[in-house]
């Protein structure tokens, strides 16, 4: 569905409409407004427009806002304001800003040379952000900055609130404005242009590719920049040069990496075979009608996660069939036909071919390289250090709760010997009392004055009778009788008495 969706709102439903593709739109359901992503060709010499679509329409740059953070530093450098050798200070706000990241330390130094290399290879936030600080004197001067040179180069669309293009409601730009920009970074800094070409950079040892999928795997690549955020999908600005002629593509707005970079060639292939000088110029094209810029999150992240990084992957295989050909050459004159391609089963299949080999640049930290090894030293024997303090203090944490442990176990099980010792004292001293005591007892010797004479059988009976309470029925006075004298008692009698008492 999300593929389906965002086709509509690029090229891919042009083959089934057959229409022009500027007038591609996409309905984002029920009464969400229809919105077509920006898609501009021009040629960098004479700034003509080749092809187009929603070229002045807001857009979330994402991180294509280096390109500007780049051309203030750039400009900076060329008023003897900065040098290349100007010291970037990674502050607490800088390190704190989310991937794509290189993870400096606050307090890190590095020159600017190399802060430009990394914000072009890695796309680091932390050391975009550094340098709007560090140029700057805060962030919002140095957006301020870049929003007085987009101004005075011709960037008539462009807000700018910082300098690393991470999401903010308020920043936006467009497909015409970026086309200007890359015009003027290779027109006004021709000597820094490899700046935008890096395949890949080395940091200690650790080497890091360009985020930009047509380096190396599109022949004649030589620029510029990726950008994602959920908001604006996956955007690019690339040039690449073929005989002698460079061109300028601007997308936006896809849900991939790969769809966004096998249309960028494409687009490339139908440039390269038009004439350069028959398109209204980049200054002619009209305004947009829309006063803000669509959010894409719902439709290129939707409930997905969002990738770990803030470009996504380059395409890494595949075939090398071109637009062109699969119109049969009608792409030549038919921008149309030839856009329309994209929706064809080989084209959604396709990728690009394999990248070149890497040719990485060695980047560092500190004034020197060598400088930047001692640091780096400094930083491994720091890291090793609190490694080993962790590894310590989660042993003595161990050996602390397996001796709470023990400890616990030991008081449970003095306290179950506790128990059994008075509970054996207990039973020790009934014993020794011998049961119920003699003068309790419910039996009366058979010598006793007061008690008749027992007979035979019933000598057990009657003393049981005996030990009953009184009190529990009155007894009526009877007369005294006279004194009898007391017989001896026959000798059954007084073996069953004896018997009793055992």
């Amino acid at each position: 569905m999300l593929n389906h969706i965002i086709g509509r709102l690029s090229l891919g439903g042009l083959l089934a409409r057959a229409v022009s593709a500027a007038a591609l739109l996409g309905a984002f359901g029920g009464a969400a407004s229809a919105v077509t992503v920006p898609i501009l060709v021009a040629d960098v010499d004479s700034g003509r427009v080749i092809y187009s679509q929603a070229p002045t329409d807001p857009w979330f740059p994402a991180s294509i806002t280096k390109l500007m953070t780049t051309y203030v530093a750039l400009d900076l450098v060329r008023q003897g304001r900065a040098s290349m050798d100007t010291l970037i200070t990674i502050s607490p706000n800088a390190a704190a800003e989310p991937p794509s990241k290189m993870g400096f330390k606050p307090g890190t130094q590095l020159t600017l040379g190399n802060a430009l290399k990394i914000i072009m290879v890695k796309s680091a936030n932390d050391v975009a952000f550094a340098i709007g600080e560090s140029l700057g004197g805060s962030i919002d001067n140095f957006a301020a900055m870049m929003n007085d040179s987009a101004r005075r180069i011709g960037m008539r669309d462009s807000r700018w609130t910082n300098a690393n293009g991470l999401p903010d409601p308020q920043q936006w730009t467009s497909a015409r404005d970026m086309a200007i920009l890359a015009r003027a970074l290779i027109r006004d800094f021709p000597d820094d242009h490899d700046l935008f070409s890096i395949s890949a950079i080395q940091f200690g040892g650790a080497v890091i590719p360009n985020h930009n999928g047509l380096l190396g795997r599109y022949p004649g690549t030589d620029g510029m920049k990726t950008g994602f955020i959920c908001s604006g999908g996956f955007n690019v600005v690339a040039t690449a040069t073929r005989g002698g002629r460079r061109i300028v593509a601007i997308v936006m707005g896809q849900p991939s990496a790969r769809e966004r970079d096998v249309k960028t060639a494409d687009l490339f292939d139908y440039g390269f075979a038009q004439d350069g000088g028959n398109g209204p110029g980049l200054d002619a094209l009209p305004g947009s009608s829309s006063a803000a810029p669509p959010d894409m999150r719902p439709y290129v992240c939707g409930g997905k996660k969002v990738p770990a990084i803030d470009e996504g992957p380059g395409a890494v295989s595949a075939s090398a069939t071109t637009a062109a050909q699969l119109v049969g050459g009608a792409a030549a004159s038919s921008p149309s036909l030839a856009l329309a391609a994209f929706s064809s089963p080989g084209m959604r299949a396709r990728t690009l071919p394999p990248r070149a080999p890497l040719q990485p640049v060695a980047v560092w930290i500190g004034r020197s390289p060598a400088e930047g090894q001692q640091i780096l030293a400094q930083q491994a024997a720091e890291a090793q250090a609190a490694a080993a303090n962790v590894r310590a203090a989660r042993l003595e944490a161990a050996k602390a709760r397996r001796e709470a442990v023990l400890a616990k176990r030991q008081a449970v099980q003095a306290a179950a010997k506790e128990a059994a010792a008075q509970k054996q004292a207990a039973k020790a001293a009934a014993k020794a009392s011998g049961g119920v005591p003699r003068s309790a007892s419910a039996y009366t010797s058979s010598e006793s004055a007061s008690m008749p004479e027992a007979k035979p059988g019933k000598g057990l009976t009657k003393a049981k009778d005996a030990a009953k309470p009184a009190a529990h029925k009155p007894v009526a006075a009877k007369p005294v009788a006279k004194p009898v004298a007391a017989k001896p008692a026959p000798k059954p009698a007084k073996k069953a008495a004896a018997k009793s008492d055992e």
